[in-house]
């Protein structure tokens, strides 16, 4: 078996689309609404939201934290897997990006599962911790400032329930992460980071290259 990589991803993506994404009109709708946006890199992929959406029914997910939800295209793929009574609360500073957020979350009819949190995200999940609610979120998904990641992982970790699921994004950053010539503050940070999960030992992880890096790490 090749110990080393043998697929060439960039001419295999189109494949990989028209064989596994499960898309619709909504979606789509989001995404090319979200691509007139100077940011619109922030979205996640497509493929990326059908993977979130997966790991929220294996894990029988009922309470998901969401860190940075930008036009609302990752809590609409996670909100969707959840149950009826289930809920998402999502973190984010910017009124603009969550109003886009908040049209498409009425048309897909999940209003009543999400609860959005328009303040600093650490501020929120310290406030959801004197709430006392320690270890009562099945999934953590961390999308926001790279610089402050660590104190997300940290907070989300005390959040998250025993076999509860992080899902880290942006960890490979471009590429960032792994040229010794980039040294800016948020490229410092994930290095930081993805060096301090690999000798965590209150998760099990995984570093997944699909995207722009996911790590997945399930806290014991």
């Amino acid at each position: 078996m090749a110990s080393e990589f043998t697929l060439d991803h960039a001419a295999l993506y189109p494949y990989l689309l028209d064989n596994s994404l499960r898309d619709d009109d909504l979606l789509r709708a989001l995404r090319e609404e979200t691509a007139q946006d100077e940011m619109a890199r922030m979205q996640i992929a497509p493929e990326q939201g059908q993977l979130m959406a997966l790991l929220v029914k294996l894990t029988q997910a009922k309470h998901i934290i969401e860190i940075g939800t930008f036009t609302g295209y990752s809590s609409i793929c996670m909100a969707r897997a959840l149950p009826e009574d289930g809920e998402i609360i999502c973190c984010d500073m910017s009124e603009s990006w969550t109003a886009i957020a908040k049209k498409y979350w009425h048309q897909a009819k999940l209003e009543h599962k999400i609860k959005l949190h328009l303040a600093p995200a650490q501020e929120t999940l310290e406030d959801l911790l004197q709430q006392g609610r320690e270890g009562q979120f099945q999934i953590v998904f961390l999308d926001a400032d790279k610089s402050n990641y660590d104190t997300y992982y940290e907070l989300g970790l005390k959040l998250l329930a025993c076999n509860g699921l992080m899902i880290i994004d942006n960890v490979l950053w471009s590429g960032r992460v792994a040229d010794p010539s980039v040294n800016d503050k948020d490229t410092q940070a994930l290095r930081k980071l993805n060096q301090k999960l690999l000798g965590d030992e209150r998760i099990d992880l995984s570093m997944i290259p699909m995207a722009d890096g996911i790590t997945l790490a399930r806290k014991r």
